[in-house]
């Protein structure tokens, strides 16, 4: 099987269910933001895998995201009038993130500003993923005022923005690197 199929050399592809669209379609745009998503998540968790201290729960946090992000972007590229039986992002998934976003806070101290990413190669990477996961957002949120998009997919994106936050910030504690917050400029 070749890799090209010279279908979309025009500015076209297909969505779930064989229709074609344009590729500057909200779904498409949506559903390549979460793949672009996925590779930093990616390229977060490979990094995690060179640091001298286990990082092992949250390398299988994100593993089990990167998951989650392939169902989700099965239901952004879906063609409304297919009837194709997908997967889909369950109560139970919710609740996982949401228990990992609830686990880590508890350990975190509270602030009162906005934090500053850095400090580290992978802080920065957790920031990286959280941006593109609130744009990823964006455009699913585009794409359902115009498609049937499963409410769980735009639920999702906003707990995995929240939960790369909370992650930026356990990886601040556990490199002891001085939080750095936002101080207004007066």
């Amino acid at each position: 099987m070749k890799v090209y199929t010279k279908t979309g050399d025009k500015g076209s592809t297909s969505l779930i269910g064989g229709k074609r669209t344009s590729k500057d379609d909200i779904r498409v745009e949506a559903y390549g933001t979460v793949d672009e998503l996925m590779s930093n998540i990616a390229l977060l968790r490979d990094n995690m895998s060179l640091s001298e201290i286990n990082l092992d729960e949250y390398r299988e946090d994100l593993k089990s995201s990167l998951n989650t992000l392939m169902t989700l972007s099965a239901l952004l590229a879906v063609d409304e009038s297919t009837t194709k039986s997908l997967p889909t992002i369950s109560t139970e998934t919710l609740s996982v993130i949401e228990s990992r976003i609830d686990t880590i806070v508890t350990t975190l101290t509270p602030i009162t500003k906005f934090t500053i990413p850095g400090g580290h190669v992978l802080i920065s990477l957790s920031h990286v993923c959280r941006t593109v996961c609130r744009r990823a957002e964006r455009r699913a949120v585009s794409a359902a005022a115009e498609h049937p998009i499963s409410e769980s997919v735009l639920i999702y994106l906003n707990r995995l923005s929240d939960y790369l936050y909370v992650l930026g910030r356990k990886l601040n504690d556990i490199f002891q690197i001085k939080e750095e917050l936002w101080i207004v400029e007066k």
